[in-house]
């Protein structure tokens, strides 16, 4: 497929993640990190597709991922979010939160803080599934049920939600600066309200049947109550958490669990997920006035959209990703990987970027996304 470069790394991929650029300029992404699982020893490695110093092989061309450098990791690398330009946060199977820091001068990673064993049972270490950062707040989730909410450059921790849920939580996004939303494994969305003081969510909703465990979740970047779930059955569901307690939209996306989907941050009509299937696909709404919604249809053909989702939000691309009705809406689907691999773990997406990681121990990097 055009525009695809796949680098071999020697390590399993569990995430990889875009480090931020500025909203004032139309500059593309250039460096992203990843970390690695189910190896003998785990890292988190800084990579660039620029120049950025760093010398391109002989027999390799423009655009192949370039190590920065890297560090060790203890444990699983099981999320990973950049807290600013500079600093990342991780979150380990022994249940640890790290923050590692990019040194750009002398290109190195360190450890700036660390909290051990944040999320735990009474005897042993519980993994931590999920983490999402609001500069300078952190907050996180885990296999033992918890919310934690820490503070970078504070040493303690600043809240603790014991018993937020009985079951796993596998991961947890910003809707606003004070409201997160969770989603765990027996298919519930709870939404937090963090100015609360208690241990229970402000709302719950959930998948009407078979309790299917939810993996992802993606917040639309305009529409904040609009989000994006997929789980165990490869599902994308998609809900409007102000109206009613089960999904608007319910499309057949993968044939195995979905691991991560995501909203194009600047253009949210487009929206990327990837699976234990092997594939990553690149999903498109019509903003048609008359448009004809394909639940879960695969086609190869995209269609070309330049103009952007405005700030306040088009009505017409939002009811297209809210509509079930086949006669509301329209929708189109594209592989984006040239063949199907091992699982696709992560994936990130940034102006015209993608980058995902698999367990095929190769990053695969798009620079030419039509968004």
């Amino acid at each position: 497929m055009d525009g695809v470069v796949a680098k071999y790394v020697s390590q399993k991929i569990s995430k990889t993640r875009w480090r931020p650029v500025s909203h004032t300029t139309l500059q593309q992404p250039e460096i992203f990190a990843t970390g690695s699982w189910d190896n003998e020893d785990n890292k988190i490695s800084i990579w660039s597709i620029g120049s950025n110093g760093v010398p391109a092989m002989e027999d390799e061309f423009e655009g192949d991922p370039q190590l920065v450098c890297e560090l060790r990791h203890d444990g699983d690398v099981l999320d990973l979010q950049f807290l600013d330009q500079e600093r990342i946060v991780t979150g380990s199977s022994t249940g640890a939160i790290s923050i590692f820091r990019h040194h750009q001068n002398s290109q190195t990673l360190s450890v700036s803080q660390s909290w051990a064993r944040a999320h735990h049972y009474p005897s042993d270490n519980a993994p931590c599934t999920g983490v999402v950062c609001n500069s300078p707040e952190i907050v996180t989730v885990g296999e033992d049920g918890r919310i934690i909410t820490f503070r970078a450059d504070h040493e303690t921790v600043t809240r603790i939600i014991d018993n937020a849920d009985s079951s796993t939580i596998h991961a947890v996004t910003y809707l606003k600066t004070s409201e997160i939303l969770t989603v765990n494994s027996i298919g519930q969305l709870k939404l937090w309200d963090l100015r609360q003081q208690g241990n229970s969510p402000s709302q719950i909703l959930s998948l009407s049947g078979d309790r299917v465990p939810l993996h992802c979740v993606g917040r639309h970047p305009n529409q904040q109550h609009i989000v994006a779930t997929g789980g165990q059955d490869g599902m994308l569901c998609v809900w409007d958490v102000r109206q009613g307690n089960t999904p608007f939209s319910l499309m057949e996306a993968h044939s195995a669990e979905m691991w991560e989907v995501h909203f194009h941050p600047t253009n949210p009509d487009h929206l990327f997920t990837c699976s234990e299937d092997g594939s990553l696909l690149h999903w498109e709404t019509s903003s048609q006035d008359t448009p004809s919604f394909l639940q879960g249809g695969r086609n190869n053909s995209m269609m070309s959209r330049s103009a952007m989702a405005p700030a306040g939000g088009n009505q017409s691309i939002i009811s297209a990703w809210l509509n079930g009705d086949s006669s509301k809406g329209r929708l189109e689907t594209t592989h984006m990987l040239p063949s199907q691999t091992l699982s696709v773990n992560s994936l990130d997406v940034l102006g015209q970027c993608l980058v995902c990681g698999t367990d095929g121990e190769a990053i695969f990097v798009n620079g030419q996304v039509p968004v």
